[in-house]
């Protein structure tokens, strides 16, 4: 973890931007992260010690100036408050998270190429960001990289990992390509994984199992000649 000082002169999250007002320029670059987060609502629902901010702003003192914040698609912080004094943040601001950087970030490629592969690997790793995922599902021959490449920090540079989902045992979780389906649509898109490989569900296939379950319990009690909806 890179270690910060206390600059009481930096201004405040109420002073700075939440972002760099950079719009997106695919669905991906916001519907992957919040689905992450959703899932990871889910997953932690009895913790508070996690934050992940989506499309904001992190203020950090290890750029050119502090003023111009890092804006990744999406980035996962531990040992800080899951709200902070109970409100939402207007940005990440290190010096107010008592130096705590992400220990996760995503970066999903867009048409217009953004040094994700070079500029943005160069600062993560200066802030000490210990892993770092760039996917890349409609650009990756352009760039000539893989559709999904998982970095982490060691000896202050990023290694590229191997396998998929790729496990993170500092976060506890692994992350991985699988298939979303709403309604009759089906796209790739980014989700959690336990130390086993298996993927973690979303609310919605959550319930459907739990409606599956009640169907078949009912089916079975009427197979016995009990009427479920009288018990």
């Amino acid at each position: 973890m890179v270690q910060f000082e206390s600059y009481p002169t930096l201004p405040s999250s109420t002073e700075l931007p939440c972002s760099d007002d950079t719009p997106v320029d695919n669905e991906d670059q916001n519907f992957i992260p919040n689905l992450l987060l959703f899932i990871l609502e889910s997953i932690w629902a009895n913790r508070n010690d996690w934050f992940f901010g989506i499309d904001m702003g992190i203020y950090h003192t290890t750029g050119v100036s502090h003023l111009v914040p890092l804006v990744p698609d999406g980035f996962l912080s531990l040992g800080v408050e899951r709200r902070k004094a109970g409100k939402s943040r207007f940005s990440y601001v290190v010096w107010e998270e008592q130096g705590i950087v992400p220990i996760f970030v995503l970066e999903v490629v867009s048409k217009t190429p953004g040094d994700e592969y070079d500029n943005k690997l160069n600062i993560y790793a200066k802030l000490g960001v210990l892993y770092y995922i760039i996917y890349n599902p409609q650009y990756w021959r352009r760039d000539r990289h893989q559709p999904f490449e998982a970095y982490k920090l060691i000896d202050g540079e990023y290694q590229l990992q191997i396998g998929e989902p790729f496990w993170m045992p500092e976060i506890e979780l692994g992350i991985g390509r699988s298939h979303y389906t709403s309604g009759t649509i089906q796209r790739e898109v980014l989700y959690w994984y336990d130390q086993t490989g298996n993927r973690y569900p979303t609310s919605e296939e959550v319930a459907q199992s739990e409606r599956q379950q009640r169907q078949k319990l009912a089916a079975k009690l009427r197979e016995l000649g009990i009427d479920p909806d009288n018990i």
